[in-house]
C-alpha cells in the first residue's frame, strides 16, 4: 500500500524569507493557495492508495476533511524531518509499504508529476529523490519501506539522504523534474513562478500582488 504524506506545520509565521517583499496576511494567502493546490494535484493521482496529512494546525485539518484525506495529529512539531518521520512510522501501522513525501509549496506540480515519481517505485527496498533546483534539496522523497531511512530536511538535505541511502545500501533514483524542483522559499522564486507559471491557478494571487514591480523588474 502506497501513501502520500504531506507535512503542515503552523503557517502563522510561514515563509519568513518572503517577509521583506509580502506582509504576513500575503504570505498566508500564498501559502493557504499552494496548500490547496498540492492537495488537489495529489487527489487526481490515479497509482496512490491513500493520503494523509500530518500536522496539527487546525486550518489544515479542515482541508484535509474537504479533500477527505487521513490526518495524522501531532502532539507537537519539534521539525519537518521530525514530522515526517513520525508520520511514515503511523501510516506504516496503517498498513503503508511505501510512503511519498510531498511538500505544500510546489505550485507548479500537477497529478502528473507526482505519476512520474509513482512510475520509479520498483516495489522493491529503495528510495527515488527529486532534488530542488539548486541541486542541494529534497523536493519530493518517496521510501520503501517507509521508515528505510530518517528525514534530513533543511540545507544540504539532498546530500544528508543521498548519504542515508548509502549507509543503508539501498538503491536510489534522482530525477529531474522542473516543476517539482520549484519550491517558494525566497524572494526569487516568486519570480520564476511568475515567469514559468502563466496560467497556473496562482496566476491571479501572483499579479494580485505586483511581485515584479516590488522587485523593480519589467514583466
Amino acid at each position: 500500500m502506497r501513501y502520500i504524506l504531506i507535512p503542515v506545520k503552523d503557517l502563522s509565521f510561514a515563509k519568513m524569507r518572503l517577509s521583506p517583499l509580502l506582509t504576513q496576511e500575503e504570505r498566508m494567502r500564498l501559502v493557504l493557495a499552494m496548500i490547496e493546490m498540492t492537495f488537489a494535484a495529489s487527489t487526481k493521482v490515479q497509482t496512490i492508495d491513500r493520503i494523509a496529512v500530518v500536522t496539527n494546525y487546525l486550518p489544515a485539518m479542515a482541508l484535509a476533511g474537504k479533500y477527505r484525506m487521513e490526518v495524522i495529529e501531532e502532539s507537537s512539531q519539534t521539525s519537518e524531518s521530525a514530522s515526517i518521520d513520525y508520520g511514515s512510522l503511523e501510516v506504516k501501522k496503517r498498513g503503508a509499504t511505501a510512503v511519498l513525501r510531498l511538500p505544500i509549496d510546489l505550485p507548479l506540480m500537477t497529478a502528473s508529476d507526482i505519476e512520474t515519481v509513482l512510475n520509479c517505485d520498483k516495489g522493491t527496498r529503495s528510495v527515488v529523490i527529486v532534488p530542488s533546483r539548486d541541486g542541494t534539496g529534497t523536493n519530493a522523497i518517496l521510501r520503501r519501506p517507509p521508515d528505510l531511512i530518517p528525514s534530513h530536511f533543511g540545507p544540504g538535505s539532498l546530500a544528508k539522504h543521498l548519504a542515508e541511502i548509502e549507509r543503508v545500501k539501498s538503491a536510489c533514483t534522482l530525477l529531474t523534474l522542473p516543476r517539482i524542483a520549484l519550491d517558494i522559499d525566497r524572494p526569487d522564486d516568486l519570480v520564476v513562478l511568475i515567469k514559468e507559471g502563466v496560467g497556473s491557478p496562482l496566476s491571479d494571487l501572483l499579479a494580485e500582488l505586483n511581485i515584479l514591480d516590488r522587485m523593480g523588474i519589467k514583466a
